[in-house]
């Protein structure tokens, strides 16, 4: 059992065990084939007393039977403890009095790494006491049997809300951490806290106006949010409370295909030092990065520490939004480049978020497809899209 491990220590032990190389620039590439996205139709919710009444049931959050989801919990906790464990401490939430700790383990020393890159890195005196709001169990080589465990596939993505645990097995993408999680904050941030959850980027400028900005992923989020002229807060999750906004994250998790450092030079410098992951990237054979290819997928991820962008606001709080954008991948050309809305235009597009779903970005998806997105993030709701409206 490897207990929050410094970077280095994750990177040695990702080589060693033959799950990363090194790029010549010092960053981890990985490559997490067959499943390079979300695999949406195997993510599920457990139906339990506590909440089953306030969960939006149907294709996005399928029920799943508690007994079910207990033998398979204790299965792969037994498979785990036959595996080198690594575990991080980190929070989520960067305002303090509604931050959550959160504790993964897993077999995976790069998803250790992947964790303590997206979330918030806590300092040592907050680890000495360190008792999580809620675990990860990932388990990325578990691949389960659907006729036992009452799955879909091979792959799993399991919350159990009232006892927050998430289960994660048999997929090595790592989005799949990082939405699980923003999928139970989408829970708990309206229900318990009265805080809306929202899936978008934000950044401030010099007056202190924070814009924020709606899509779904792969719409601009991290490339607009990441500007030159204002520092960014944070690139795709968000509370917004009675004080004003906050990011969940402490990282980012940038689409970067095609990249350049002409036009993303702060996504471009920090996709290539040491500390940043690149998933499904492609390298040449001096191991320089290849960004321009979609060999194994268009989406094509870098994760790393938002401190690797020159221009951010550190503490990622800001005031009440000045400016909000909803981004639309309009593939069909059927919105305007550019509207500005009214109050009942905006909850309109907001209930309706019609957008267009990229290649890659899910299993399945080659082509881009009309869709519409409750509240520009349905696959991640939990609470129907009216609660999020109204807040």
């Amino acid at each position: 059992m490897k207990h929050n491990l410094s970077v280095a220590e994750l990177y040695e032990e990702s080589i060693k065990k033959n799950l990363a190389i090194l790029s010549n620039d010092g960053t981890l590439v990985v490559d997490t084939r067959p499943y390079t996205g979300r695999s949406p139709k195997d993510k599920f919710i457990v139906y339990e007393e506590e909440t089953k009444d306030d969960v939006w049931w149907g294709e996005v959050n399928q029920p799943f039977d508690e007994e079910h989801f207990n033998k398979l919990l204790e299965e792969v906790k037994n498979y785990l403890n036959t595996k080198d464990i690594y575990i991080e401490d980190l929070f989520v939430g960067a305002e303090e009095k509604h931050r959550l700790k959160l504790r993964i383990i897993t077999e995976s020393p790069w998803h250790a790494l992947f964790a303590k890159n997206m979330f918030i890195r806590p300092n040592k005196n907050d680890i000495l006491n360190f008792n999580p709001d809620i675990v990860i169990y990932h388990a990325p080589f578990f691949k389960a049997k659907p006729e036992i465990h009452k799955t879909k596939s091979e792959v799993f993505i399991i919350l159990h809300l009232s006892k927050r645990i998430i289960l994660i097995g048999g997929t090595l993408y790592a989005g799949e951490i990082k939405k699980s999680i923003f999928t139970f904050l989408n829970y708990y941030y309206p229900k318990v806290k009265n805080i809306l959850s929202m899936h978008c980027g934000a950044n401030i400028g010099e007056n202190q106006d924070t814009a924020l900005f709606f899509g779904l992923s792969g719409t601009g989020k991290t490339s607009l949010s990441t500007d030159p002229q204002r520092p960014l807060i944070g690139d795709d999750e968000h509370g917004w409370s009675d004080e004003g906004i906050f990011n969940f994250e402490g990282g980012c998790y940038a689409k970067v295909i095609k990249i350049s450092k002409e036009k993303e030079p702060g996504i471009y410098k920090a996709s290539t030092r040491f500390g940043t992951i690149l998933e499904n990237v492609i390298l040449k054979e001096d191991r320089s990065v290849n960004f321009d290819s979609d060999e194994k997928t268009e989406n094509t991820r870098s994760s790393y520490p938002i401190n690797f962008l020159e221009n951010i606001k550190l503490d990622g709080k800001g005031g009440h939004p000045k400016n909000i954008f909803f981004l639309s991948a309009d593939a069909f050309g059927i919105l305007p480049p550019i509207a500005k809305l009214t109050k009942e235009q905006a909850l309109f597009y907001f209930l309706s978020g019609y957008t267009a779903k990229l290649a890659g970005t899910e299993r399945g998806i080659k082509e881009p497809t009309a869709t519409f997105s409750a509240c520009f993030g349905a696959p991640f709701l939990v609470l129907k899209p009216i609660e999020y409206a109204k807040m």
